[in-house]
């Protein structure tokens, strides 16, 4: 059975959950507490140099990190990956975008308002900072905007790996401060990505 070491918080450890489930593939789900340095011990490191979740290991106990890459594993040969070659590299464009635009300040003001904001807010660099990542964040919201103005979904003209990998934070995107009423496009994408067959929520733990 395929073994997901994940942080039940985490939107990168949920596009994956998210992806098991929808595919119907079951799974055995440890979780590690990122706060409190279990993804920093010798064991874990040696499925992870990085020292981050989320991380699958195979049947084989091969492990296998970074969300991207495990979306695209598990996604091989499903409807959840293009075949069209040009339509796979826009779902790789939008997982790239994700990773380097929209993920470094949605996910990280959310993370910070979450776990550090509160012994921090009053330090001006920190304000400095925060207010660079809500002001890149919402460039990276009014990018999805553009896009979904004209489109239902990122890649393919169906929902695929490119939608789960951007959904996994803008879904939460309130709770790093971001008001979503100004992109109607991005909130009606988002509905109709929680209405796909096998959805589950970022904290749900039980898949059986």
């Amino acid at each position: 059975m395929l073994t997901l070491y994940d942080y039940l918080e985490s939107g990168n450890g949920y596009k994956c959950r998210l992806l098991l489930a929808q595919l119907g593939l079951p799974f055995r789900l440890v979780l590690k507490d990122i706060l409190k340095g279990e993804t920093r011990t010798e064991e874990f490191l040696r499925l992870n140099p990085n020292g981050r979740i989320p991380v699958l290991v195979l049947e084989d106990g091969r492990a296998l990190a970074e969300s991207g890459a495990i979306l695209c594993y598990l996604a091989e040969g499903t409807p959840f990956l293009p075949e069209d070659r040009f339509a796979r590299a826009q779902a790789l464009q939008w997982i790239f975008f994700e990773q380097y635009s929209h993920e470094p300040n949605i996910a990280v003001a959310r993370f910070w308002r979450h776990f550090v904001w509160a012994e921090r807010k009053d330090d001006p660099y920190w304000q400095r900072a925060l207010d660079e990542r809500m002001q890149r964040g919402h460039q990276a919201l009014e990018v999805m905007q553009r896009h979904l103005t004209g489109h239902d979904f990122f890649a393919a003209g169906r929902y695929s790996i490119a939608d789960i990998a951007l959904y996994a934070y803008t879904h939460v995107a309130d709770e790093g401060g971001f008001d979503l009423a100004a992109y109607p496009a991005v909130r009606a994408w988002l509905d109709r990505v929680a209405d796909q067959p096998g959805h589950v929520l970022i904290t749900q733990a039980d898949f059986s």
